[in-house]
């Protein structure tokens, strides 16, 4: 499978892609494979990103996962840059009123970090909630920074991923 991977502010990262769409995003290094004009764009993107110089991604994406879970990461592409939302929020908005849980199912399961901003989803009250990318919920503080936004992660939550 194409992949290219980078160094960033949260870590190294490697971004996959399958017919001209990108289908994952994982943390770790890995030798690129069959670099592509769509994994190119996506570094140059996360670059522009990380220093502060992009506000929306525009890339092709294909995340695997159930029609509830692809309505919630659509939701979540959603979000603005420096704002965030609720699992409630997303539960709505995936026409799941009731389904906090499953919302944040989705988040974990979420193959496209950063892109897909999982980051940008807290629990209610401004709580963090969790975060299954590498380093937790320290990456997600480090994530929300970039875009303006202090999160306060109170010394009894733990990682719920």
């Amino acid at each position: 499978m194409p992949q290219i991977s980078m160094n960033s502010p949260v870590g190294a990262i490697t971004v996959f892609e399958f017919d001209d769409k990108i289908v994952a995003v994982d943390w770790g290094f890995v030798e690129d494979m069959e670099p592509s004009p769509v994994l190119n764009e996506a570094k140059a993107q996360l670059n522009a990103y990380f220093t502060g110089k992009l506000d929306t991604f525009d890339l092709p994406l294909a995340p695997d996962g159930t029609d509830f879970h692809k309505a919630v990461w659509k939701a979540m592409c959603k979000i603005p840059l420096g704002k965030t939302a609720t699992y409630k929020d997303l539960a709505i908005a995936a026409g799941a009123p009731t389904a906090y849980q499953a919302v944040g199912t989705a988040c974990g399961l979420n193959p496209i970090p950063i892109i897909i901003p999982c980051h940008r989803v807290l629990a209610s009250g401004g709580k963090p909630g969790g975060y299954s990318g590498d380093g937790g919920l320290e990456t997600k503080r480090a994530l929300l920074k970039i875009e303006g936004v202090d999160l306060v992660i109170p010394s009894d939550q733990g990682n719920l991923f």
